[in-house]
């Protein structure tokens, strides 16, 4: 079950979210919590950047292990506005980050239990908690919007 502060910073991934959507990517947010105060945003960016990996979650990864100073993310918590994809998924297990809160679910390329369930997979060395569906129904309409307008 979501909590207050789940929704609260899902809201935030949201808003993030709307960035990405403005640039014209995919509208994607997601940031990175450590004791309840965010250590670090990001937004897709792989067209604006050029770069196949900047999604939403690997920018709020970077900048998070910038601010904290390591690439251990111990008892951090990302919220994301998607269901993270397989390389995501992996560089979360890989980062320690404890927990994932997802919104919209993606029966598509989701690694966090629709697609693929590669957080909590035997054959990775750290397994992240995920719990999704958080303001699901916002999240997905603005992916929906999005690939709407473009057809």
């Amino acid at each position: 079950m979501a909590s207050y502060s789940d929704r609260d910073f899902m809201r935030q991934a949201i808003d993030l979210a709307e960035r990405a959507n403005a640039a014209g990517e995919v509208p994607v947010g997601a940031l990175v919590v450590h004791r309840n105060a965010i250590v670090g945003v990001g937004w897709n960016q792989p067209i604006g950047r050029n770069d196949p990996t900047a999604h939403a979650e690997i920018v709020a990864l970077r900048a998070a292990s910038a601010r904290l100073e390591t690439y251990r993310l111990v008892g951090c918590t990302l919220y994301v506005t998607l269901e993270p994809c397989a390389m995501c998924a992996a560089a979360l297990a890989h980062a320690r980050i404890e927990r994932v809160v997802f919104g919209a679910w993606d029966p598509q390329a989701g690694a966090a239990g629709s697609a693929l369930n590669i957080l909590n997979s035997p054959a990775m060395t750290r397994r992240v908690d995920a719990f999704g569906g958080v303001l699901a129904e916002e999240c997905k309409a603005l992916l929906d919007r999005f690939f709407a307008e473009r057809r």
